[in-house]
């Protein structure tokens, strides 16, 4: 006997099977690896096959050795493949901070203060006498490149980015008409397009009468985006104008001296130091007097000469470095500005300066702050005197001070001219940063 189906069951796994044939199509279309752009409708032959069944090595050609989709798989994989490093790339970019890269070319002493003190940067080769010297560091989001030496002129110095600083000299006449001489080199490529952003380092004259270089800047019409000028300028108004510390005297060998144990801790043999020129009816001439007749420039280093000598022998270097490391105090009378070389140097030597305050005539800012205003804003540990006949009463007091007081004051000057130093770093950098690349 025949068991019939009903219709209606018949009908119902009909509809099944058809279902699941349509789910298993469109998993093989949508969801496959092997993605299919087109339904091949001429049938290819594998390159390389012969019409009567056989390869040109004379293998025979199988059905399975074809692929008629292999060309749209190959351009698949490397459509992929060019997509993922593409996104790889973009992530890349996303996570890698942007560096920007700035030149800078020291035509000035001050140059070396700069790169060695400031920004910590090496100079190759080491020798201070060379011809030319160039390093490379990185501050912050800049990559600066530095190039210093007499073989450094104009047209001769590789320049492969469009941002600069200079830096010059303007203390007095030849010196002027040296830089006026660079800033024109510079405006030169500004007009061209090879430099877009330009800053310079400026020794300012000591007076502070700078205005040669006043229609160079960008307020103006000229093209100085920035300028960082050593003196109390009236000029400096910490938007396009910033005050920058005199530093040590590099045209005289002075090193950058790194801080030791024997530096913090010694007992040093005199109660101060001061070696130079004495001028006639100066400060300085008062400053001998009153050691003389106090009895106390027995207690003190104390070299005097007539003339002022603007090279340094390797001897006379010695001396006034070991006069610095054996001296509690350096005096630091004023010369023809009252900032000067004496002050940065004893701080490297953790002598605390002893700084005549007092203004200097010229075009200097004369406010409450002035003189040696950077300084004082960036709190310098410093004793400051209106006149020397208050000295013998400071060395009274250090005559009582003990070791333990002396080398916590001595650890304190040092620590604290580090950190001027920093922040003198910090802000050059974030400055150029902030001007040449904001908009980048």
């Amino acid at each position: 006997m025949k068991m019939k189906i009903p219709k209606r069951k018949l009908f119902l796994l009909i509809i099944f099977a058809y279902v699941a044939f349509s789910l298993y199509a469109a998993y093989n279309v949508f969801f496959s690896t092997k993605v299919i752009s087109r339904v091949h409708t001429v049938v290819k032959k594998e390159t390389g096959a012969l019409s009567d069944g056989v390869k040109d090595d004379g293998a025979p050609f199988l059905a399975r050795d074809w692929n008629p989709w292999e060309n749209e798989q190959v351009d698949y994989n490397s459509d992929l493949t060019k997509k993922r490093q593409a996104f790889k790339q973009q992530l890349g970019r996303i996570h890698q901070p942007k560096r920007y890269r700035v030149q800078i070319w020291g035509k000035a002493a001050i140059g070396i203060y700069l790169w060695e003190h400031i920004l910590e940067g090496p100079l190759n080769p080491t020798d201070k006498i060379v011809q030319w010297q160039e390093g490379e560091l990185q501050s912050g989001k800049i990559d600066f490149s530095f190039y210093t030496g007499p073989a450094v002129v104009q047209g001769h110095v590789p320049l492969d980015m469009n941002s600069l600083v200079l830096v010059l000299n303007g203390r007095e006449q030849q010196k002027v008409s040296y830089s006026t001489r660079w800033l024109e080199h510079v405006q030169a490529l500004v007009q061209s397009r090879t430099v877009s952003h330009v800053a310079v380092v400026l020794l300012g004259n000591e007076h502070c009468n700078n205005n040669f270089i006043a229609p160079y800047l960008k307020r103006n019409g000229g093209f100085v985006d920035l300028l960082f000028v050593v003196y109390d300028s009236l000029w400096v108004n910490d938007k396009d104008v910033f005050q920058w510390p005199l530093g040590v005297a590099t045209y005289r060998q002075f090193p950058m001296i790194r801080p030791n144990a024997q530096l913090i801790t010694s007992n040093r043999p005199y109660l101060c130091n001061f070696l130079g020129t004495i001028y006639k009816n100066s400060s300085r001439d008062i400053l001998m007097q009153v050691l003389k007749q106090s009895g106390l420039d027995k207690e003190c280093i104390t070299t005097a000469r007539e003339k002022w000598l603007p090279q340094e022998t390797a001897d006379s270097l010695k001396r006034y470095q070991t006069a610095l490391a054996q001296s509690e105090l350096t005096l630091c009378p004023i010369g023809i500005n009252t900032e000067c070389y004496r002050i940065y140097e004893a701080c490297s030597y953790g002598s605390v300066p002893v700084v005549e305050d007092v203004l200097t005539p010229g075009s200097c800012a004369s406010g409450s702050s002035s003189p040696l205003r950077l300084l004082k804003a960036a709190g310098a540990p410093f004793v400051f005197i209106s006149n020397w006949k208050e000295l013998p009463a400071i060395l009274e007091r250090e005559r009582g001070m003990s070791q333990e007081q002396r080398v916590d004051r001595r650890r304190m000057l040092l620590e604290w001219y580090a950190g001027f130093r920093q922040k003198m770093k910090e802000r050059f950098t974030e400055v150029i940063e902030e001007t040449f690349f904001k908009s980048g």
